[in-house]
């Protein structure tokens, strides 16, 4: 009977080795980041629907999301690996919108199935998109160092 490798441990990599935690300053930089995009995407929002008010606007709008991209990170200590799109990613692009959803409904704020959508696709893009975008500049990096 052929023996299998075991399975990794939680916090291993397949390989058998614990992934390098990052530095405090990636993870305030990823976690500003975050900020930014959910900042961006409230104002890229309020500006289609011509609502004025700019920067208190924005605030109004991206708070509840702000609120749920902050439980993310705290909850799942993110600043372990801020930069994988798996699962730190996936999870504070959930925890963004399904927290902030949430805290919109409760405060009497508006929460409609297309809105869901389109901030789930947005947000997506936005927290995964970089992320995605950093591991791919990480690895032409390597390759050229190795090359």
């Amino acid at each position: 009977m052929p023996l299998s490798a075991p399975a990794p441990q939680q916090n291993q990599s397949i390989d058998g080795r614990r992934p390098a935690a990052a530095s405090p300053r990636t993870a305030i930089l990823a976690a500003a980041a975050d900020v930014f995009l959910i900042l961006l995407f409230a104002a890229i929002g309020r500006d289609a629907h011509q609502r004025g008010e700019i920067v208190t606007g924005v605030l109004a709008t991206a708070w509840p999301f702000l609120a749920g991209a902050a439980a993310g990170w705290l909850v799942f200590r993110l600043w372990r690996r801020p930069l994988a799109a798996w699962p730190s990613g996936v999870v504070v692009w959930l925890a963004t919108v399904a927290v902030g959803m949430l805290l919109r409904a409760l405060t009497g704020q508006v929460v409609v199935l297309p809105f869901v959508i389109v901030a789930l696709i947005a947000v997506a893009v936005f927290l995964l998109g970089w992320r995605l975008l950093a591991a791919g500049v990480r690895r032409l990096r390597s390759r050229r160092s190795a090359g």
